[in-house]
Parts: C-alpha cells; structure tokens; sequence
C-alpha cells in the first residue's frame, strides 16, 4: 500500500501539443426527427411529428418547436399530394414515355425539398441559431431497410468565446 496515494507521472512525447481545456467544445449529438406520416413520396415523408423531443429541453420552448414542426407539415400538406398524383399518372404513363413522364414528380420533389430548407433557413436565422441550434433537412438511411429517408436534424452549435481585451 505504499504508492496508493503516490502520482506518477507521464512521459511528455517531444511532438505532443497540450490542448487547454478551453479549446475542447463537446457538442451533444443532433437531434433526429423522423417522418410520422403514412405516407412517403421520393423519401419525404407526408408529416413530422410535432411531439417534443427530451434532447431539445431546457434549449427551445415547446411552443416554438410545435409552431416550427407545423410549418413544415403545412409545407408536405400542399405540396406532397400534388406529387403523389403526379407520381401515379406518371407510372401510368411510363412504358409510353421511356420514363420520361416520372420527370414531373421528381421535379415537384425538389421544389418540396427546397420550400422545406428555405423555410428552416428562415427558421434558423430568426430564432434558432440566437438559441445555438441549427435545423437543416437531411438524408439518412432507414434503421429498418437500405432505403433513404428526409429527417431533420436539429444540431447544436458550439459556443465560441468571447475574446474581450482587458
């Protein structure tokens, strides 16, 4: 028991630079939101569920998160059933078409998917990025298949220092 209370210390490496606690900024994981909606079109789903997420507590007012989630199912509600009428006359018509009338709907697609990330732009330069989170619409693979889906992703922004001569 004779060096339990003895340090020791390390050898430094002669190349190693020290990096001061304050450098080190551990940001949280991102928030996911998952589609909650009963349908999908092209990865984008027809709704998001507008319940607060536990990791998004003491950072955003529920209120605000509901109004934000809203907003963007108002979005998927004018415009995804626009697609889906689009998509189905589009594969009425495709052996016709050598598949060109699929364009239409992949067209609308992208037009849904920029409203969206304009509106998280909007979102984000008003209010969210004030409160050091960032929202942005984002592709990722479906825990249950090899197919993609649209997720958002609510991601936290490191704080950075205030430097203040004295």
């Amino acid at each position: 028991m004779e060096g339990f209370d003895a340090i020791y210390y390390e050898e430094e490496i002669e190349n190693h630079e020290e990096i001061e606690p304050a450098d080190i900024s551990l940001v949280p994981d991102p928030v996911v939101i998952r589609g909650a909606g009963n349908m999908t079109v092209f990865g984008l789903s027809n709704r998001f569920s507008t319940e607060f997420p536990s990791g998004l507590v003491s950072r955003v007012a529920p209120e605000e998160f509901k109004e934000t989630v809203m907003r963007i199912n108002g979005i998927l509600k004018k415009t995804l059933p626009v697609n889906v009428k689009w998509l189905f006359c589009g594969c009425l018509c495709c052996c016709c078409t050598l598949g060109c009338s699929l364009w239409p709907v992949i067209c609308l697609s992208k037009r849904t998917q920029h409203s969206l990330n304009k509106l998280l732009e909007w979102e984000n330069s008003y209010l969210y990025n004030k409160l050091g989170l960032h929202w942005r619409l984002s592709k990722q693979q479906c825990d249950s298949s090899s197919m993609m889906e649209y997720v958002i992703l609510i991601e936290f922004l490191p704080k950075i220092p205030i430097y203040r001569p004295d």
